[in-house]
């Protein structure tokens, strides 16, 4: 696996996102892969500062995982690394234990929540296993979150389930994540309210937002 140069911000609140798609079959060009655009689509829709990525496509394999997600933090430099596939209790499904391996904190409230999300439409959520965690090097952390391989369920578990008038009736997991990013040292992120609103306590606001 080829080493990933460290990304530049072009302005401070810029984030360095590292996107994984974990699948045998479009990792080996059985079929195209659709986690990666998923998920790089929705990010340019709900972030107003923008994003650089840096993108993976790689098998079920828990040390090539482990070692992509190493990559990502601490060469590439990236801020939030999001995965997808892999997460399911199938012999092949390594991703959590993967992600485990390369954690300094578990974040056990994100799956929490992406489990609470998805059971809303398939009792089978309970067969999900994503974690979330921080990885901490010398002056740098990243939060690393495992989400589920679908798009719809991607798009779901980030951005929260809306009533019929757009209002926000449970939350996503994304709107957690500028202020956890903010807390390990990372930009400051502001989202579109329309996509997903961003939670912060009033105390950590930038002066003259909300």
């Amino acid at each position: 696996m080829s080493t990933q140069a460290r990304l530049v911000r072009r302005n401070s609140d810029e984030l360095l996102v590292g996107l994984v798609s974990v699948s045998d079959r479009a990792s080996s060009g059985a079929y195209e892969d659709q986690g990666i655009p998923s998920l790089q689509s929705w990010l340019d829709e709900a972030l107003l500062g923008g994003a650089q990525y840096a993108t993976r496509l790689i098998a079920d394999e828990r040390p090539v995982i482990a070692r992509t997600l190493i990559e990502l933090v601490d060469e590439a430099g990236c801020d939030l690394v999001l995965t997808t596939g892999g997460t399911g209790p199938a012999r092949r499904d390594v991703t959590p234990e993967a992600t485990l391996d390369v954690a300094t904190k578990e974040m056990p409230g994100f799956g929490e929540q992406m489990r609470q999300i998805s059971l809303r439409f398939v009792p089978t959520a309970i067969l999900s296993r994503q974690v979330a965690v921080i990885r901490e090097t010398a002056g740098h952390a990243a939060l690393i979150i495992n989400l589920p391989g679908q798009p719809k369920a991607i798009k779901e578990t980030l951005e929260g389930l809306k009533d019929a008038d757009g209002r926000h009736v449970v939350p996503g997991i994304f709107a957690a994540v500028p202020y956890c990013i903010d807390l390990i040292g990372g930009p400051y992120i502001e989202t579109r309210e329309e996509v997903v609103k961003a939670f912060r306590p009033k105390s950590a606001a930038r002066i003259g937002r909300p």
